[in-house]
């Protein structure tokens, strides 16, 4: 019987210290740390893919908190049935003791845990769409006050005016045009449509 840590954040460049440490306090070995640097909207995580074909019957799976897990209710729910039910599997989640499997699995112990689990798994989601829908909304505020995303817009040089009006007449060819100006023949197609 092993026991393994499961750590998750979202990006790159987030830390995962504070939970790896947690592991650790609680006796989890290095080599049984199992790390994704992935969002939590969905189970396609390698670290965690892989670790799910690795539990067996009698191991536990420790994590930090239930979000870590991840932020979509339907498929939380899911999960946490197929450990815990189909491999067998005890999990700890750190930061709510309610949601220690090992213990307490009397009736009263699986309904209260099971309820506290439609509950956090219902708040992970809900942040996670709140998450969205600030982003989306900070955005739009942003673009109102003309900041742009993405890119920086290329300089079309000072003898833009005069390339377009010759390549309208017709004395420039698209290619001819663009290689004039020093874009990508694609950029000056872009430019063109606009």
């Amino acid at each position: 019987m092993d026991t393994y840590g499961y750590v998750r954040v979202s990006t790159k460049e987030q830390n995962e210290d504070r939970q790896i440490i947690a592991m650790r306090e609680f006796g989890v070995a290095d080599s049984y740390i199992v790390l994704d640097k992935q969002s939590g909207k969905d189970f396609e995580r390698p670290g965690y893919r892989r670790l799910v074909r690795k539990l067996k019957a009698g191991d536990t799976l420790v994590i930090k908190s239930i979000d870590r897990l991840g932020r979509n209710y339907d498929e939380i729910l899911d999960q946490w049935r197929l450990l815990t039910k189909e491999k067998q599997v005890a999990i700890v989640v750190l930061d709510m003791p309610l949601l220690d499997t090992r213990q307490g699995r009397d009736l009263t112990g699986v309904l209260i845990a099971d309820i506290v689990l439609q509950l956090l798994s219902y708040v992970a989601q809900t942040e996670r769409e709140f998450n969205r829908q600030r982003q989306a909304e900070g955005i739009a505020a942003a673009k109102a006050k003309g900041i742009h995303f993405g890119r920086k817009f290329k300089d079309r040089g000072e003898n833009y005016e005069s390339v377009m009006a010759a390549w309208r007449k017709g004395e420039l060819s698209g290619r001819a045009a663009a290689k004039e100006l020093g874009v990508a023949h694609g950029t000056f197609q872009r430019w063109c449509k606009e």
